[in-house]
C-alpha cells in the first residue's frame, strides 16, 4: 500500500475554536438537537394517531360521577315562594327543623338550578308546592333525606 499524506480540511480548526469560545450557543444547540432526537425516537402508542393525545378508540370519556346532574323533585313548604320561581333560576334550599324561631336550619343545596315548576294540584291536606331542581347526585340524596324530616324553604341566589 502506498504512503499517503494525511487529509486535512482547511478552516475546521477555526470553527472548533470559535465554537468553544461560544459555549452557551453550543450548549443550546446541543440541547435542541437532543430534544429533537428524543421527540423523533419517542414511543408511539398508536401508529395513525398524533403523539401526546389519547386514542379515541374506546369512545368519548365518561364524565366524572360526582359532576353528573340529576333532576330532583322537592316539596317546598311555602307555596307562595314557589310561584316566584321560574325555570333557570338559581336557589339555595334550606331545611328547617322545628316550627318555632329557635329551630335549627341547615343549607342542604347551594346554587341548585330550577328546571321546572309544575302547576299546583288542588288536593286538600297537602301543604307547600313542588319544584324540580337540577343538582349533583349526592345533593339529590341529601334533599330527599331532608324533605323526610324537615320543612324545606328556598332563597333566590
Amino acid at each position: 500500500m502506498p504512503h499517503f499524506e494525511p487529509v486535512r480540511v482547511r478552516g475546521s480548526g477555526r470553527r472548533l475554536r470559535r465554537l468553544l469560545r461560544h459555549r452557551r450557543r453550543a450548549v443550546a444547540a446541543g440541547l435542541a438537537v437532543t430534544a429533537a432526537a428524543l421527540v423523533a425516537a419517542g414511543p408511539r402508542e398508536a401508529a395513525d394517531g398524533a403523539r401526546g393525545h389519547p386514542a379515541q378508540a374506546q369512545g368519548p370519556a365518561r364524565p366524572h360521577a360526582i359532576t353528573a346532574r340529576v333532576s330532583a323533585p322537592v316539596r317546598i313548604a311555602d307555596a307562595a315562594t314557589v310561584r316566584l320561581l321560574r325555570p333557570g333560576d338559581r336557589v339555595d334550599v334550606i331545611a328547617a327543623e322545628g316550627n318555632g324561631p329557635g329551630g335549627d336550619a341547615e343549607v342542604v343545596a347551594r346554587g341548585a338550578r330550577v328546571t321546572e315548576v309544575p302547576e299546583p294540584l288542588d288536593t286538600a291536606g297537602e301543604s307547600g308546592a313542588l319544584v324540580v331542581l337540577s343538582v349533583p347526585r349526592p345533593t339529590a340524596a341529601r334533599l330527599a333525606g331532608a324533605s323526610a324530616t324537615a320543612r324545606l324553604a328556598v332563597t333566590l341566589c
